[in-house]
This record gives C-alpha cells, structure tokens and sequence, in this order.
C-alpha cells in the first residue's frame, strides 16, 4: 500500500491504483444484504453533494491503495459479501477493474452507486444498488436516467426521501419506469427530515411494491465512521 495522498503524478494515474478512504469490517445495513457480515471498501471522492450525505469524509484525502493490497486487505476479514461504496466508486475509473477482480476471487459483491454515472461496464455478476436522486437530495439533476434500461434482477434501486413531496415523486418514478418489475425498489427515510414510522404508514396506505428500510448499522452505531 502507497500511503501517501499527495496530488495525483502521471505515475501513479498510470498505476494500478486507487484512492481508498477506508475498508472495514461491518454489518450490511441496508438493501438486500442486509445483516450480513460485509467487508466495506470506501473509495474516495464524489461529484455529487446531496443535501443529507453522511459520508462527506470522503469526498476528499484518502490513501492509493494497489489493487492486490484492497484484496489481501479483504481476505483478511474472511467473508464472502464485500460492498465497494463511497463517495462515488465509479469516479475512479479503475473501480470497474477493482468489482472483477473481486468477482474472480468468489466473492458476494455489491456496488453502491449514486446513479450519476454510466453502469453499463460493471461485471454483471456484482449487485448494482442504484440510487435514484429525489428533489429533496437537491441533485435529482445528476441523474443518470438510461442507466434504468440496465437494470436487471440482481439489481436493485433506492430512494432516500426527505418528505412527502419525495415520496410522491419517487411513487411516481416507480409507476412511470415500472421499476418493481426490473428490480428490488427499496424507500429508505432520510434521517432527521421523514420520521420511519410515517414513511411506513404511506408505503402500506398505497400499497406500493417497494420495501422500507432503515439503516441497520446507523440503528446500532449512529454514525460512527468505520462501522
């Protein structure tokens, strides 16, 4: 491992390398995975500021990482679900190579990704999570609509809602691209802006096929980096 978070050289823009803020050890707390034990590897930098980000440390800094060094980092936790995050994985170009690589090597991978970015390169063989970017994240702009047309069975699509008018909106988006038909549709609440229990109430009231969920791991350790 490189440890030094210097400016990028043409050295190591060449190198098989990325710009990694942390890997950890942790409970998947949402989506399908949720509950099961999952290495995270955080990569650095995002080009999307929404409103309610909890994870704004690492939109900068970092460490570059070998990509042989991310996999003996992760083999050392010996277990078979790790989730590339961020920031925004796909910004760095060389994480397409990175979800392979550890596909090849037998693990459970999912990437979470914020729908801005083209996802038609990811091995098909990894969990695509997409967000889809409400009005209230103030970046529903960024979205990446033909990425829907990708979308397979092994995917799956969140909303993080900050109030009614997100949930009509998402509710809407579900009907018009029949996202319950390519995928899981997950409607998590964003949290200190939409109370769970009244996002649920809604969820029920309309019937939707979609599945709530909140953040196991922010449930049992607030928002404690690293965990």
């Amino acid at each position: 491992m490189n440890t030094a978070s210097a400016p990028i050289d043409a050295a190591t823009a060449s190198a098989d390398r990325l710009r990694i803020t942390e890997i950890f050890l942790s409970l998947q707390g949402e989506a399908r995975d949720a509950g099961w034990p999952t290495v995270f590897v955080r990569l650095t930098g995002c080009p999307l500021r929404c409103q309610y980000c909890d994870t704004a440390y690492a939109f900068h800094g970092g460490e570059w990482w070998d990509v042989e060094d991310i996999l003996a980092e992760v083999a050392k936790h010996g277990v078979r679900h790790v989730c590339v995050t961020g920031g925004e994985p796909l910004s760095q170009k060389r994480c397409i190579g990175l979800l392979q690589r550890l596909c090849d090597a037998g693990y459970a991978v999912s990437l979470e990704t914020s729908g801005a970015i083209d996802i038609s390169a990811v091995d098909p063989r990894v969990s695509r999570v997409l967000d889809i970017k409400t009005p209230g994240s103030r970046e529903a702009e960024r979205n990446r609509w033909e990425n829907i047309d990708l979308l397979t069975a092994h995917d799956q699509v969140k909303f993080v809602l900050c109030g009614r008018a997100d949930y009509e909106w998402a509710r809407d988006m579900v009907a018009t691209h029949e996202l319950d038909r390519r995928c899981d549709v997950l409607f998590s609440p964003s949290k200190s802006e939409l109370a769970p229990r009244e996002l649920a109430d809604w969820i029920v009231a309309d019937r939707l096929p979609v599945k709530f969920q909140m953040q196991l791991h922010k449930l049992l350790w607030n928002d404690e980096p690293g965990r």
